[in-house]
Order: C-alpha cells, then sequence, then structure tokens
C-alpha cells in the first residue's frame, strides 16, 4: 500500500510537475515584427517574464547600435526578464538589417520609433506604461536620450558609449576625425540602407566640407534637448569609456554637469562600447549591474540605495579600483609653465592617438597605453614639454587643460596635443590627448584648450610629458608642409584628486 501511494505521487508529479518548478521564473523570447513610424516594420526579439504572474511588468526598450541587429540585448534582457520580472523589447533600428525603412543618424522618424515600440509592448506584451525605462549601447543609447526628451513615460534611461554632442564627437575642434566617420559610413553601408541626409553627409565629408554637415547636429544631439529631459524628471545613468574613438568622455561629462535630475555616470578604461559588450550578452558585468539597479530604482520604485551612492564612479584608465565622486571632480590642480618654441608643420612624428577601437581596447582589458619615446619624437615638427614629477607618485583625475599662446604661418593649420606619463628611460604611456584646429596665417592668439578628461594613477618617480605636433592618422589634418607655428608662453594644468 505504501509503495502504490508512492508511485501515485510521482506519477502526479510527473505529470503536472511539482509547485516549485511550475512557480520557478524564467522567460520566454519571441520573434515580433512592430510597427514604427510611418508603417515602417521595425523587427524586435521580445523577452517576457515567466512564472512572476500575469503582469502587467515594468518595461525596458533596447534600440540597437549602429549596425548591429536585435539580438545584441538578448543576454542581458532574459537575465532582467527572469531576474527582475521586466518586459524587454530588444529592436533593429530602422534602416538596418531586418528592419524596414532608411538610416536617418537618429532622425525624427528613429526616435519616434521609440515610442511606437513602448506602445506595441502595452498593448501586446503586458508591459505597464506607467511604469518604462530605455537603454542602448552607441546608436541605441543615443536614441535612448532623445526619447526620454519627447516622451514623459520614460522614467529611467541607461545610456553605454553615448554621444551627447554629434558635433563635437566627430569633429572634435573644428578636425574631423576620420577613422570614426569612415568606420560610421562603412558599416552603414554594409549592414543598411542609408537614407538621405546621411548620403548627403558623406557626400559633404568627401568634398572636403564637413562644416556644412554640421546643421544635422542640433536636433540628433541630447545636448540640445536638456531641457526637457530636466523637465521630465528622467533619471539618467550614462556610462562610457576613457577612451571611446567616437565619442570621447569630455562631451558627456559636460552633459552630465547640466542633468538637474537623478544622475550617474561611470567611466572606465577602453574604447567604444568595449566596457559594456560582455555585460549585453548577459555574462557579468558592473556597468550592466549598475544598469539593472538603476532601473529598480527609478522604473520599478525599489528601494535599493543606489540613489544614496555617490554618483560619480570613474575608474582610472590606466587600472585601480572605481573612484567615487559627489560631482566631476574638479580639486586641486598642478600648473607648469611651458617655454616657447618653433616647430615646422605638416610632418607626423612617433607620438599620435593610436587607432581606433585597438588602441582603447588594449589599454581598457590589457592595460598596455599607446605609448611612445620621448627621445625620439623629432623636435623639428614637435614641441616637447616636460610637467611636474611626483616622486610619491599621484592620481590625476579631472580635465587637463592647456593656454597655448600660437603664431602659425599658414591660414589653417592643425595641431595635436598628447599628454603623457613618463618614466626614467623616457618611455611615454597616453594619457590623453585633443586636436585643435588654429586659422589665421601671421595671427598671435591665445586658445584655451581643454583635453579628454581623464583618472590616472602616475607612478612614483615618473613625471608628465606634453608633445604638440601637427599629424595625426586618426584625424584629417589641414596642416601644410613648409608652414612653421611659432608657440610662445604657454601653459599646461593638470587635475589631481
Amino acid at each position: 500500500m505504501r509503495r502504490s501511494l508512492v508511485l501515485v505521487l510521482v506519477l502526479l508529479s510527473t505529470l503536472l510537475g511539482t509547485p516549485a518548478a511550475i512557480a520557478a521564473p524564467g522567460h520566454q523570447i519571441s520573434y515580433e515584427s512592430i510597427t514604427g513610424v510611418g508603417g515602417t516594420a521595425l523587427k524586435a526579439l521580445v523577452v517576457e517574464p515567466t512564472g512572476q504572474g500575469s503582469g502587467p511588468f515594468p518595461l525596458l526598450v533596447m534600440p540597437s547600435s549602429w549596425a548591429v541587429p536585435n539580438i545584441e540585448y538578448v543576454g542581458a534582457a532574459a537575465k532582467l526578464a527572469k531576474e527582475s520580472g521586466y518586459v524587454v523589447v530588444s529592436y533593429t533600428s530602422r534602416g538596418f538589417w531586418d528592419s524596414g525603412g532608411q538610416i536617418d543618424v537618429a532622425g525624427p522618424d528613429t526616435v519616434g520609433d521609440v515610442s511606437k515600440v513602448i506602445d506595441w509592448a502595452i498593448a501586446n506584451a503586458h508591459a505597464d506604461g506607467t511604469k518604462v525605462g530605455a537603454a542602448g549601447i552607441s546608436y541605441g543609447a543615443g536614441q535612448s536620450l532623445l526619447a526620454a526628451a519627447v516622451d514623459k513615460r520614460i522614467k529611467a534611461v541607461s545610456a553605454l558609449s553615448t554621444w551627447t554632442d554629434l558635433a563635437r564627437s566627430l569633429y572634435p575642434n573644428n578636425t574631423v576625425n576620420k577613422q570614426a566617420v569612415e568606420l560610421l559610413l562603412a558599416a552603414g553601408k554594409a549592414t543598411g540602407r542609408p537614407g538621405p541626409v546621411l548620403v548627403e553627409a558623406e557626400d559633404a565629408y568627401r568634398d572636403g566640407r564637413f562644416a556644412d554637415v554640421l546643421p544635422i547636429s542640433e536636433g540628433r544631439s541630447a545636448a540640445s534637448k536638456i531641457a526637457q529631459i530636466n523637465a521630465n524628471g528622467t533619471a539618467v545613468m550614462i556610462g562610457n569609456a576613457w577612451n571611446d574613438g567616437l565619442f570621447a568622455p569630455g562631451q558627456v561629462a559636460d552633459f552630465y554637469g547640466r542633468l538637474t535630475g537623478p544622475k550617474r555616470l561611470m567611466l572606465s578604461p577602453g574604447d567604444h562600447a568595449t566596457a559594456e559588450l560582455f555585460g549585453a550578452a548577459g555574462l557579468p558585468n558592473e556597468i550592466w549591474e549598475s544598469t539593472g539597479r538603476w532601473f529598480d530604482r527609478y522604473v520599478k520604485g525599489t528601494a535599493n540605495g543606489i540613489d544614496a551612492e555617490q554618483p560619480v564612479q570613474l575608474k582610472p584608465n590606466n587600472g585601480g579600483t572605481w573612484k567615487k565622486f559627489g560631482a566631476w571632480p574638479n580639486g586641486n590642480a598642478d600648473t607648469v609653465q611651458l617655454a616657447g618654441k618653433r616647430i615646422h608643420a605638416g610632418w607626423g612624428t612617433v607620438a599620435d592617438s593610436g587607432t581606433l577601437l585597438l588602441s582603447g581596447a588594449l589599454q581598457g582589458f590589457l592595460n598596455i597605453p599607446t605609448g611612445v619615446s620621448l627621445p625620439f619624437v623629432d623636435r623639428n615638427v614637435a614641441g616637447v614639454w616636460g610637467g611636474p614629477q611626483y616622486p610619491g607618485g599621484a592620481t590625476l583625475a579631472g580635465t587637463p587643460k592647456l593656454r597655448l599662446q600660437v603664431t602659425p604661418s599658414a591660414e589653417t593649420t592643425t595641431l595635436f596635443a598628447y599628454l603623457y606619463e613618463v618614466g626614467p628611460l623616457g618611455l611615454g604611456a597616453l594619457i590623453t590627448h585633443k586636436p585643435i584646429k588654429v586659422t589665421g596665417a601671421g595671427r598671435t592668439q591665445t586658445l584655451d584648450v581643454e583635453l579628454e578628461p581623464t583618472v590616472w594613477n602616475v607612478g612614483s618617480g615618473n613625471r608628465l610629458g606634453l608633445v604638440i605636433d601637427t599629424v595625426d592618422p586618426r584625424y584629417q589634418t589641414e596642416s601644410t608642409r613648409g608652414s612653421t607655428v611659432t608657440f610662445g608662453p604657454s601653459s599646461l594644468t593638470v587635475p589631481k584628486a
């Protein structure tokens, strides 16, 4: 009798499943076609929680990166659905891969698609329209910020490897970031269908009229929508890399400073999208862990303490633990005077900013910096100055600044400034850099230049070194061979933690 009872219980458990198994949280994925702006079909992978009731569930919308399909976020989405009960819609941005339409470079239709996806998820995927967040990497991050300015339903954003000022990113100090532009154009044509805006922008770039592209930037830059984002009270988290070769950190830091709602900034070693790459696939990742906590707090309303943490979290670019600040660091600074020099323009040197994606990834993953041997920098075609020495080491934290007095002999000259940590043998590790366009033949002028921000641990006994030359393979140079640049008394200011 006892055996019979056991067999009956086993059989019932097999047929019906145990209560624990039935209630176990999980997720399901479906491939959907969502109607975007103008009837354009957006292809999406929709990840919904299972075993957690019938909803409605908080919603996260994730537009794909430039040239990347909707599978991009599925790993992270599965974790968010299973562990935290989110409906997540990861969709291919219009104009790319399986979605319809044409690439409009984060124009009104692309931004409007975010709201259309929210509408669809509320109607079809058990999503709660009062609990909505948006997230993405690169192109998806920019879309998320822009959508938050126009759609008040978006309570929180996590923008990773984002731009906030498109012109400043691709045209820093009026200098074309050639490697970045070429990469974006090639990837767009290989994986998508460029629309009129992108076609015209490429034509202008090929004709040497990149300045003609600038009018499209403002409407496609979250920096121009800051008032709307602040008015909506959107909670904004930003995660970028120090060596991002497409969207350098200075524009992001300035945007962060103008936000008035809940905000968080995380800058760490790496290049474009490398710091959060593995997290998107569902693997352990500090940036995506913070993203999940950010949405739990500001979409779900869970009191998890993230709002009590120091909001500015910066990991040194050359290794070390996170340094946390209440605001963008602006502490003590060392200022050194730079003696006058005269150099010949139009020739490259062994000093440069490295290769897009590769150099930053080597720094981020392996702590291998872009290096230089200062003794081999030709002093005829580059200015070289020694900076402060730190017998006990130091941590730089913030935005290094140059005040340059320059007199170019040509009407247009492009300068490239590189700040290095230099060891006893003269070997330098690139800390940060910036291009500088100078115009006005024979005119002496004083330029205030901000290099890209950094956090960098200087080793004991090492010093800083500054190199300025006139050619860099990453950028489009307008320097003329045979011309000269004369530097008058100038100065370098470096902030310390």
